[in-house]
């Protein structure tokens, strides 16, 4: 019997920092996108709601219901929500923000468990468990062992109270809703031995791994130059469940004149784009941005957190991550299965001549292919 994928889109990619925005965005792109990608079908989505549309939705009167109403007519389904982004995702400089707050501040947990709350009440009838992906505890550099900065035994303790809050939760709901910590180049965790050995050290007990998981992003991970099926392989081994995996590509070039030039198109003013350099020697170089990357100009092969569609393995002449989605969902074949998330957030910066004029099309050929490579995988694909 194949195991079953289900599939959804990420809406971080749409501007949503109020409940109002975030459905008309939806009603904009989304319902397009489903016209385009599942026409005789449910389009599963990705929700992203900042904290402040989490906060109007619940405090609606019967918010919840009129809301799953609303994506009912519309043939949307939420399989799964992304809780990274706390604020307003699309102002016109994010960069280090989208890690605030982090895990040692409660503001971050009494946000995450107002997504808990929605969507247990959004999924569909019979869903037995679903998704919150959410910051690694923070960016690397707010976090100190000394006592400056925020402390990771504290986030650590955070974590443990949603995945408390979410076991009642359950018990109120008769939904399984997992936290699912999703690593990051230069954040305290970047690499799946991080997680694995916070899990060791923090969270022992069935009880809160049961709540408490991973969210794989390939992007991410291909960045970081780790293999996606030994990263895959580890967390089972370690008894830590996948709850999620963002399908996501990241560029990537040998470092050659050219190929820096057209690299440079893509330094832009909003996201972090975290850069990798592997040199000759076998030594990892890590850069916070693009742009001291470039200015280092190290020779060696390149990866950067930039997340480009994922159908494309070229970009001029750039190469992508793209192939590694395939790896990753081989690999993922063989624990239980997580939700596929495919998360280009970045449509709207690529460089101007790599835009789509119709970012719906764009999304759907996202979709399309991105079906076609879980079947290649051995699934059969829910959305």
């Amino acid at each position: 019997m194949k195991p079953i994928a289900e599939l959804a889109y990420c809406t971080n990619v749409h501007p949503g920092d109020t409940l109002a925005r975030t459905k008309a965005m939806l009603d904009q792109h989304a319902v397009r996108v489903r016209s385009l990608a599942c026409p005789n079908g449910t389009l599963g989505l990705g929700l992203w709601l900042s904290a402040q549309s989490a906060t109007e939705l619940l405090h609606e009167t019967d918010g919840l219901a009129r809301f799953r109403g609303w994506l009912e007519e519309r043939h949307l389904a939420v399989r799964t929500i992304n809780g990274f982004p706390f604020g307003n995702f699309h102002d016109s400089v994010v960069k280090t923000r989208v890690y605030k707050p982090n895990w040692a501040d409660p503001a971050r947990s009494l946000y995450t468990l107002d997504l808990a709350k929605i969507l247990a009440a959004l999924v569909e009838a019979g869903t037995p468990t679903a998704s919150i992906s959410t910051l690694p505890l923070g960016w690397r550099s707010d976090f100190s062992n000394e006592g400056c900065g925020a402390s990771a035994g504290l986030a650590a303790s955070q974590l443990e109270w949603i995945a408390m809050k979410l076991a009642e939760l359950e018990d109120a709901s008769g939904v399984r809703i997992t936290v699912d910590l999703e690593p990051e180049p230069g954040c305290v965790l970047d690499r799946a031995e991080h997680v694995v050995a916070l899990f060791d050290q923090c969270f022992n007990s069935d009880e809160t791994r049961t709540h408490l998981g991973v969210c794989h992003d390939v992007c991410h991970s291909a960045v970081m130059f780790e293999e996606q099926d030994e990263t895959l392989a580890l967390y089972a081994q370690n008894a830590i469940r996948v709850g999620k995996i963002q399908v996501s590509s990241a560029l990537s070039c040998h470092g050659a004149p050219r190929e820096i030039a057209e690299l440079a198109q893509f330094a832009e003013g909003r996201y972090l784009h975290q850069t990798c350099v592997l040199e000759g020697n076998g030594q990892t170089r890590f850069f916070e941005d693009l742009d001291p990357a470039l200015e280092a100009m190290l020779d060696g092969f390149w990866r950067t957190h930039f997340h480009v569609p994922v159908h494309l393995e070229t970009i001029g002449h750039l190469g992508t991550t793209s192939r590694e989605i395939a790896f990753a969902c081989t690999a993922a074949s063989h624990i239980d299965p997580p939700c596929f998330e495919i998360e280009t957030y970045a449509w709207t910066v690529l460089p101007p001549h790599l835009r789509e004029s119709d970012l719906a099309a764009g999304i759907a050929k996202e979709i399309a292919w991105t079906r076609a490579a879980l079947v290649a995988a051995g699934y059969e694909v829910d959305g």
